[in-house]
Parts: structure tokens; sequence; C-alpha cells
């Protein structure tokens, strides 16, 4: 941590280097090399990829650094598998009860290698495989291990994609959640009982109550039943936030993998049949049910990269806070932001 904040500059550039000697002249000593980089306050607050970056490359050779990026790439990789595990667990259970059939095969993703790529050129490839459909609307898929920049290229694809929404499963699995504790209350049970309230009749039922339609040029969940009317748009961070729905989701999520998946599958393709792009982000698991052809893999060549963003990330995040309020640059002034306290 110290390492990190002796690099901290409150100035945009580091020093500039004098003029070196001509290259006719041969007995000259070599010019010296360029000074490491610098990480100012401006952009350590940023926390992104250029954050990360810096960072990497001042810390590349520091033990404790080099050994931190171990551990954090054998932790992303490890978790990725116990989770891809669960969660092929969960698909199965939705086969089995018939919601969702069993793939023959599943899609081919395209896989873009993203070390030595910006996200930005990440998106070229992109835009440039989707053709036409770029502007005319579709589906765009994005998978891969954790740590390997999905988030920030679906950020930069809304920034240049005019079309473009996000799809999240989050807010379905929420309102089937406020279904069943609904349904519990209703019926006066006590407390939450899965196994009465999550019954193969009560999830059709459920997934009945809730339509997806387009109002006043929005697409938006309406759900209607069990004394429940309300667009879900309305209640996100109100009644979908609440104590009673977030302690079951969990619960619910694990036993309803399948009408999650079947009903984003729908609504995604809707809407880029209306003319959107719509950025999904997701594990294959669950992706490969969404129908498009517009699938992308995220990997990195060299899994030691993948551990060095997330522990940049980290210290990052860490050192930003740690910074003095004494050692932050003026509110508005080089190297400082805006409004910035």
């Amino acid at each position: 941590m110290n390492f990190i904040l002796d690099c901290f500059s409150k100035t945009p550039n580091g020093t500039q280097l004098k003029e070196g000697p001509t290259t006719g002249d041969k007995d000259a000593p070599p010019p010296p090399p360029p000074p490491p980089p610098k990480l100012t306050y401006a952009l350590l607050q940023a926390q992104d990829a250029s954050t990360s970056a810096t960072i990497v490359k001042l810390l590349a050779e520091n033990e404790t650094f080099v050994g931190l990026a171990e551990c954090e790439a054998e932790d992303i990789i490890s978790r990725d598998d116990e989770d891809g595990v669960k969660l092929q667990a969960g698909i199965q259970i939705s086969i089995d009860k018939g919601v969702l059939p069993e793939l023959e095969e599943p899609p081919a993703y395209m896989q873009i290698d993203v070390i030595g790529k910006s996200p930005q050129d990440v998106c070229d490839i992109i835009i440039k495989d989707m053709g036409a459909a770029a502007k005319e609307g579709g589906v765009i898929v994005l998978c891969g291990l954790s740590g390997t920049g999905k988030g920030t290229t679906v950020e930069k694809l809304k920034e240049r994609l005019p079309t473009a929404v996000t799809w999240s499963n989050g807010n379905v699995f929420r309102t089937l959640t406020l279904l069943a504790v609904t349904w519990c209350e209703l019926f006066q049970h006590e407390d939450f009982e899965p196994e009465e309230a999550l019954t193969p009749a009560n999830l059709s039922g459920f997934m009945r109550m809730m339509s997806f339609t387009k109002a006043d040029g929005k697409w938006d969940i309406a759900v209607k039943g069990l004394g429940l009317d309300f667009k879900v748009s309305e209640v996100t961070n109100t009644l979908l936030k609440s104590p009673k729905v977030g302690r079951h989701i969990p619960t619910v999520a694990e036993r309803t993998q399948g009408e999650v998946v079947a009903f984003a599958a729908r609504a995604t393709e809707r809407m880029g049949l209306d003319g959107l792009i719509v950025l999904l982000e997701g594990r294959a698991q669950t992706c490969d049910y969404v129908p498009t052809p517009y699938r992308y893999t995220l990997v990195m060549s060299d899994t030691t990269v993948l551990g060095q963003r997330r522990a940049a990330q980290r210290l990052g995040a860490v050192t930003l806070a740690a910074v003095p309020k004494t050692e932050r640059p003026p509110a508005g002034s080089e190297g400082g932001a805006e409004g910035e306290g």
C-alpha cells in the first residue's frame, strides 16, 4: 500500500526528460529509461481500466503484488468453476421439469482474447461482427471469467450504440420472490415456505402473472395477480428491495433458473426485434438459451494478467480511500475533479 501511495502524484504529468543525445554520437551514453508512470489522484478516482493498467505497470516486479495476483487468478478460476457447476445443476432441474429443453449442442461463441486490447478494441470487434445489426437491432451476449472486462465492454458498447440497453435477470428473480412471499402471506403461512410456495403449479401461475410489455415507448415487466398490480420499473428500488424479498432470493433463484431463463430469452428477443441492441452479460449455462447469433466470450490467453487486473482493482479502491485529505488536490484543480469535497 505504501508503495502505491509513494507513486501518488497530485500533478497530471510526470517529470519531462531532457532531449537526449543524437544517434550519431557513438560515444554518448544510452538514454535513461523512461520514468515510471504516475498515479495521479484523477486517475485513481477514475477506478477504471486505465487505473488498473497503471497500477500493474508500477507493481509488475513487486514480489508482494506478484503473489497477490497469483492468488487472485487462482481464486477467480476456482470460484467461477464452482459457480458454473451450481448453475448447471439448476439448469438440469429445469430440464427435468420440462421448463427448458435439453440442448443437443451448445451454440457457438466468438472468443476474443482481451490481452493487449483496450475496451474500445473489443467493442470494435463486436460491432464489426454484427454488421448491419449494430444499427438495426439484436441481442449481444457476453460471457467470460470474472475480470475479463465484460462490465467495461458493456458500458463502452452503450456509449457507442445509441439504441443499446442492458438486461439483467435480477429483477425477474426479485419479482418471482415477491410473488412467492405474497402467496405465503395470503395463505396465512407464518413464514416463507418454499416447499409449499414453489410447486410447479404455483411457479407456472406466477409466470402467467408476469408479462413483458411496451408502453409509452418503453419495455417493462408488468405484474398483476395475488392483489399486486405494478410495473417493475416503478418498484425496483422500493418493494423489490424490501427485506422480505431480499432474504429469500437465494432460495427462489436456486429453484427457478429455468423459468427466469425462458422469460429472459423471450423478452430480449422481442426487444431486439423492436430495433434495440440488448446487452446481456452472464454465463454460458443460461445465455445458451437466448436466441441470438451475436455471442462473445472474453478470454485471457495468459491468466496471470487476470490476477493482476483483479489485484490492481482491489489495491486501487483501497488506496483511493487511504489518500489523506491533505494530499488531495483542491476541487476543480488539475488532477482533481469538479465538485470534489
